[in-house]
């Protein structure tokens, strides 16, 4: 059975060079063999994580969003970083697929999985405190994350005008990426629907 990732960007920004990111990531990830799935958050209408909600009328796009992590050994993300961390967007969908639902206890969806993180940004950190703040997220709800991790500072010149990067040092980098997560989730508990 090959691998199969989850693959998704922080950003619900329309050209947002996190889901270019991402993107890289995922054609790396089927040119290894791995199946992958690509959403983008922004077509999950969560509303900001609040247990009110959850206790009354836990949202359908918060269990779909739940079955798909549940369902896949691990994933790619992209994070931008709004602040000095990761973005309110990726933050509030792992909080919901991280609560607990019938048949399904807290955090069945993320433990025992593995995620490959990265992060671009304008700056010349290229979303290293969002991704380092993903890292330790991803980590208190038992995801294990690989070491490998991709950042690419100055990221509005980091791409030619086909999507492509410019300096072959980032692609490299998510080979190595890529090809780690795969053979973490070939090693652990295949996921359960």
């Amino acid at each position: 059975m090959p691998v199969n990732l989850l693959a998704f960007a922080g950003s619900t920004r329309t050209g947002s060079f996190n889901q270019i990111l991402v993107d890289v990531a995922a054609a790396q990830a089927r040119e290894k063999g791995a199946e992958v799935t690509q959403i983008r958050l922004k077509d999950f209408d969560l509303p900001l994580y609040d247990g009110d909600i959850e206790a009354n009328a836990f949202p359908q796009a918060a269990r779909d969003l739940q079955a798909l992590f549940r369902a896949h050994h691990g994933f790619l993300i992209a994070t931008p970083e709004h602040n000095g961390s990761l973005s309110a967007a990726l933050k509030n969908a792992i909080d919901w697929a991280s609560r607990p639902t019938e048949g399904h206890a807290m955090i069945s969806a993320f433990r025992g999985k593995v995620a490959g993180i990265m992060g671009a940004s304008i700056s010349p950190f290229g979303g290293l405190r969002g991704v380092t703040h993903l890292r330790q997220i991803l980590g208190t709800i038992q995801v294990v994350v690989a070491t490998e991790q991709v950042t690419t500072p100055l990221v509005h010149n980091a791409f030619d005008d086909a999507g492509a990067f410019k300096d072959p040092l980032p692609v490299q980098l998510m080979g190595g990426l890529v090809a780690r997560v795969i053979d973490l989730a070939e090693k652990l508990e295949p996921p359960i629907a």
